[in-house]
């Protein structure tokens, strides 16, 4: 049996796909989310075998939320949809599966063989329909959820208790990785666990033993470790 979580900002659609997927006997649906934001939550948190992914949700759009998932823990996604000619052909040009709203139990049971007899998407067809780059990151900040636009942050960091991005205003945590900031994003490496948004520099400190530190426009200090000092004098034009 297969673990799912499914994402529609539609109660009635989501409840009804969750009713009909656990009818088939083979699809368990461990939690739903009205939302992509609190989707990517419990994607992180749950790791689930399969995702059934509304398309058209407000703020971050399914399509959205494909990009933010991190490639190593990527899971089968479905998307559902009401009719839409251009996003369907995407998707068959590429092997994915989707569902029309209002979801055919025939198509359904069809969805639920070939994810049962599938590989995992692979990161070609992931790439192909999902955005290259993230212009804005879902938060959470002060109890309450924060849309950040990408080009406002200063830098992301990683600690025991998350990630966190930093902007001049405030500090919000993230459900995306690292990694996906680095990859969707312009912000770049200067430490295992921090990365700068290069416009945000406002001086960087050569330390000793090759180590710097890198002064933010709002004084914030971030380390640079020495594997990531070359590239970032270079990526500023000092060679």
């Amino acid at each position: 049996m297969l673990s799912a979580v499914v994402i529609d900002d539609e109660l009635f659609a989501r409840e009804e796909l969750t009713e009909l997927l656990e009818e088939t006997g083979k699809i368990e649906v461990i939690a739903q989310a009205s939302n992509a934001i609190e989707g990517l939550k419990l994607i992180n948190q749950l790791k689930p075998d399969v995702v059934f992914l509304d398309i058209q949700m407000p703020q971050i759009t399914g399509i959205e939320l494909l990009g933010m998932l991190d490639p190593d823990t990527m899971p089968k996604v479905v998307f559902v949809t009401a009719y839409d000619e251009f996003a369907i052909q995407a998707f068959e040009d590429n092997a994915f599966d989707y569902l029309l709203k209002p979801v055919d139990t025939q198509r359904l049971d069809k969805t639920v063989r070939r994810l049962l007899k599938s590989q995992q998407n692979t990161l070609e067809q992931i790439s192909a329909v999902s955005p290259q780059c993230l212009d804005q990151i879902p938060c959470i900040g002060l109890n309450r959820i924060v849309i950040i636009p990408t080009k406002e942050v200063e830098f992301a960091y990683s600690d025991i208790s998350g990630v966190h991005v930093q902007t001049a205003q405030q500090k919000a945590t993230s459900q995306l990785t690292l990694k996906v900031l680095e990859e969707k994003t312009n912000l770049v490496r200067c430490h295992r666990q921090f990365l700068i948004n290069v416009q945000a520099i406002k001086e960087i400190k050569l330390l000793e033993n090759g180590l710097a530190e890198i002064v933010t426009t709002s004084d914030h200090p971030l380390p640079v470790s020495r594997r990531y000092l070359k590239s970032l004098k270079e990526l500023l034009g000092f060679h």
